[in-house]
């Protein structure tokens, strides 16, 4: 089998209903990026932090998967498919996805604040909407807090997108703006020989290498485009 790779960000679950992470005013619901998203705001106020992930978590247990969700799970009939993506729900893997790889973490799991919080491999699920200071904590103690990558963090799942990247028959980014590095780069790692793809809405004002083909739609009716396209082609 072909092996694609979809690479998706925010505008793939805006069709769900989930607000994409910041909006044009550098505002994420009504916060400043700097006061809920880095290990400075953590330390500053760990329960605002926790209030504004819980909030968020409960936002994506009301959403469903949308078409395009759909869509790349489908395609898992006619292609060795994989998931990079950036984003934080778990939206792929509700819709059938069976190899996803979140590059900004899961907020459906939670992990240590601790010391080791940004090179730990011990992940624990969460029952519900909403972790909580005091009683949720990890073996050694700590407070847990969502495994999500914030921003002045590493990426620690970025080595292996780009190996799941190099080895691509077909590359498909689906609604990111490419502009949150390192993990924009992924798009100059594809080999000479795969088919590339970008869709977005603002497609065409993107920079990308002439391997790209652009189309400027949403994400469910770039890949309702684009699937028969593939499909023709096997």
């Amino acid at each position: 089998m072909p092996k694609l790779i979809v690479f998706s960000g925010a505008g793939m679950s805006a069709e769900s209903g989930i607000n994409t992470f910041r909006d044009s005013d550098g505002l994420w619901e009504q916060h400043r990026v700097e006061d809920v998203a880095t290990p400075e705001a953590w330390a500053k106020n760990p329960a605002l932090v926790q209030r504004f992930y819980n909030e968020r978590r409960k936002n994506i247990l009301n959403a469903q998967p949308n078409a395009a969700h759909q869509l790349i799970a489908e395609l898992e009939q006619y292609f060795d498919v994989a998931v990079i993506t950036q984003n934080i729900d778990d939206l792929h893997e509700r819709a059938g996805s069976q190899q996803v790889l979140h590059l900004h973490g899961n907020i459906r799991l939670a992990k240590t604040s601790g010391p080791d919080a940004q090179t730990t491999t011990r992940f624990y699920p969460i029952e519900g909407a909403e972790l909580d200071l005091e009683r949720d904590v990890c073996d050694a103690g700590y407070p847990l807090r969502p495994h999500v990558v914030w921003f002045g963090e590493a990426v620690p799942a970025y080595a292996q997108a780009i190996e799941w990247v190099q080895d691509a028959d077909i590359f498909i980014v689906i609604g990111s703006s490419l502009a949150v590095y390192p993990v924009a780069g992924l798009v100059h790692e594809i080999p000479a020989s795969c088919q590339a793809f970008y869709i977005d809405p603002k497609a065409n004002q993107q920079h990308l290498p002439a391997q790209y083909e652009c189309i400027a739609a949403t994400a469910t009716q770039g890949l309702a485009q684009l699937k028969p396209r593939l499909l023709a082609a096997l």
